[in-house]
């Protein structure tokens, strides 16, 4: 069976969402002329985006609803290491069957969010999957969010910001 998350090669830019007109700006307003993209809540270069999201302390990756790969992000430290040569075979074998259900829940709009959590390493990493919808409610696609949480967990009281 293959695996609706992972197959194929993703694509190298992030998929055209939320954004107003669905595309890049260029021109006027512009920093320097440079593309740009315009967001729901900002503008953007692609190249702040990239660093936006390689930046996140949590590993991103983007399916969309033709089960294509469409963005992985490569942080320094990624929890489950990924590159197009082996996005295929992301999961393990045990778990395709159900992230396809994941998936197939979500295209039926059965589920809008699935989440699971592992100790692995010494590591507790908690991983999540949202449905993708567009204003209307049609599935867009498929966002999975993996972190590593140990020491959130460990938290306890308050730190304030004062207190930095």
């Amino acid at each position: 069976m293959e695996h609706r998350l992972c197959p194929g090669n993703p694509g190298r830019r992030l998929a055209a969402l939320g954004r107003g007109d669905g595309g890049p700006e260029k021109g006027a307003g512009s920093e320097e002329g440079k593309e740009q993209l315009k967001l729901d809540t900002g503008v953007l270069t692609p190249g702040q985006l990239n660093l936006l999201l390689t930046h996140l302390p949590l590993d991103i990756s983007f399916v969309d609803e033709n089960d294509k790969v469409r963005y992985y992000s490569q942080g320094k430290e990624r929890i489950f290491p990924r590159s197009p040569g082996i996005i295929q075979n992301c999961h393990p074998s045990a778990s395709v069957d159900v992230v396809n259900r994941i998936i197939t829940a979500f295209k039926e709009g059965k589920k809008d969010m699935a989440d699971f959590w592992l100790e692995t390493g010494g590591r507790f990493i908690y991983i999540r999957y949202f449905a993708v919808r567009d204003q209307k409610g049609t599935y867009k696609g498929v966002l999975e969010l993996v972190q590593d949480v140990t020491e959130i967990r460990q938290l306890e009281g308050e730190r304030r910001l004062l207190q930095w």
